[in-house]
């Protein structure tokens, strides 16, 4: 590594901003701050390389402006493109990360101290100032490095004259910290909306979403800054050993810990988790923990003793068959349905699941490249366990109508649950998708209901906490029938998770929280269709 690239990793504090000024001769003030240990260089002398942990980071933010990219899926590329270590690697992803996550309050910041529309500038310049901005307010990295070493990745692969602009907002950027430039920016706001939208990097409609969903799930509204500050906190990578077919031993001895929220699970600080060899065999699966209990909710559903929401955990469901009928089906012989199977990660779990209970899953995906994403994401399950269908899920239940004894049917949603993990999707979705979205997970939901056995389960699935994607859906659909009836999604979860740690209640439906769970914020109904 370069000696610039060091200084630039710096693991100290941020220096310590006074609020003293310095004026020049004609008396007017410079900066709010002491004098600031900037390069003193000659222009020639300038850094004029581009870092490749920035170069990375810069990289996955053209990538996601220009070509409507996933930073989770672009960064693991451009990382072993580059052959990072594990110290740059992860350099580099929390500055790409942390600069998308915090792209509303970076380019406020910004606005201020470019003398034109953010909305004018070249699409990579604004890349490259975002970048910058991070480093300068949000990171551990002397201000001189950030700025010598931005500029030269701006010098590199944009251009000089742009990187004079870049240089010259830079130095306006840190002439105050984050929270000084938080307290200039909302010194006369009074919106609450707007000020958490600032202060948390949220788009304001998100903010009032989010705000609506806390209390349609009987949370207090005022958890909602602990709700935003989670979705802004770099998360822990969650995997999972497929049950029966994986190990966590490699991870585990590579400096993952084990997970407290459910079994078979671990928590490992990143890196390329390509190296270890049960994630390059599949048998270990990057997966959140949220997604791993839902899963795991639904094929641990006594359909022999299903308990209504609400009732004594001892109640047989009214109209159950008896222990005669209940023994001949029994779980072996199962047949399991993922409706919306893309890209793998659940179908992969619950494939595995289904092997251990002598259960088959059919995994269906309407888009051809990602049902070979599902085959690749089953490829470490017996392939006699499995199929793969090609399709629309919304003719599954014309198609097979009663077919299925348990049915996954995790929609297309607007992702609000997931915000830590995607940080580009803050500023990709609008209000226009959960009504866009609405009809297409009505009509999902009602092809798994035709597509269950009477006496069988449906778990309806979002990554959104919304209640119009969540409860709405559920209660439009209970309405319209009468052989439909929930079952208690919360005991369902606790009873899959580790003793004493998740908690998520006895209720109709069950919401999981970043902020309470540490997970993604799944929600999960278990409709029980009548024997």
């Amino acid at each position: 590594m370069s000696e610039s690239g060091t200084s630039g990793r710096g693991r100290g504090n941020n220096p310590q901003r006074g609020s003293g000024s310095q004026r020049d001769a004609q008396g007017r003030e410079r900066n709010r701050g002491p004098k600031r240990n900037f390069s003193e260089n000659a222009p020639s002398q300038r850094t004029r390389r581009a870092d490749p942990a920035r170069l990375v980071a810069f990289e996955v933010l053209r990538a996601v402006a220009s070509e409507d990219a996933y930073a989770n899926l672009v960064l693991p590329a451009r990382i072993r493109h580059h052959g990072l270590d594990k110290r740059d690697a992860g350099f580099a992803t929390e500055l790409s990360y942390g600069a998308l996550r915090g792209q509303g309050t970076y380019d406020a910041v910004l606005a201020r101290c470019v003398d034109r529309p953010l909305d004018q500038l070249d699409p990579a310049i604004l890349d490259a100032l975002r970048i910058g901005a991070h480093q300068l307010l949000a990171m551990r990295v002397p201000a001189h490095a950030a700025l010598d070493q931005t500029v030269g990745l701006a010098r590199a692969v944009i251009g000089a004259g742009p990187s004079a602009l870049i240089n010259a907002v830079l130095r306006k950027v840190s002439a105050h910290t984050l929270e000084e430039w938080l307290e200039l920016l909302l010194s006369d706001e009074h919106d609450e909306t707007r000020v958490a939208s600032i202060r948390y990097a949220h788009p304001e409609w998100i903010v009032r979403a989010l705000r609506q969903s806390l209390v349609a799930h009987g949370r207090p509204v005022t958890e909602i800054n602990e709700l935003l500050e989670a979705d802004n906190a770099a998360p822990v990578v969650n995997l999972v050993a497929l049950p029966g077919l994986g190990t966590l031993d490699d991870a585990l001895e590579s400096g993952a810990t084990a997970g407290e929220l459910v079994e078979g699970s671990a928590l490992s600080s990143g890196g390329d988790l390509g190296r270890l060899a049960s994630v390059r065999e599949g048998s270990t699966r990057v997966q959140d923990v949220g997604s791993q209990l839902v899963a795991r909710a639904m094929a641990a559903v006594d359909l022999n003793r299903a308990v209504l929401a609400g009732a004594d955990p001892g109640e047989r469901v009214p109209g159950e068959r008896d222990n005669a009928d209940a023994q001949s089906a029994g779980r072996g012989g199962e047949k399991w349905l993922d409706l919306c199977a893309g890209p793998g990660g659940k179908a992969a779990l619950l494939g595995a699941l289904a092997r251990q209970q002598g259960a088959t899953l059919l995994a269906n995906e309407p888009a051809p490249h990602r049902a070979k994403l599902v085959r690749q994401a089953l490829s470490a399950v017996p392939h006699e366990v499995w199929h793969v269908r090609t399709g629309d899920g919304r003719d599954v239940g014309t198609e097979m109508a009663g077919t299925f004894d348990r049915v996954l049917v995790d929609v297309p949603c607007s992702g609000l649950g997931a915000l830590r993990r995607r940080p580009e999707s803050r500023w990709r979705r609008t209000p226009k998708d959960l009504a866009d979205l609405g009809p297409l997970q009505r009509e999902l939901l009602k092809s798994a209901l035709d597509a269950v056995r009477p006496g069988g389960v449906v778990a309806y699935v979002t990554c959104s906490p919304h209640p119009a994607e969540t409860t709405a859906v559920v209660t439009d659909a209970l309405r319209k029938r009468d052989d439909l009836e929930l079952l208690d999604a919360g005991a369902a979860l606790d009873k899959v998770s580790l003793p004493g740690h998740l908690d998520a209640g006895h209720e109709l439906t069950a919401q999981l929280w970043p902020h309470v769970h540490r997970t993604d914020a799944m929600f999960l109904a278990l409709i029980h269709k009548k024997p």
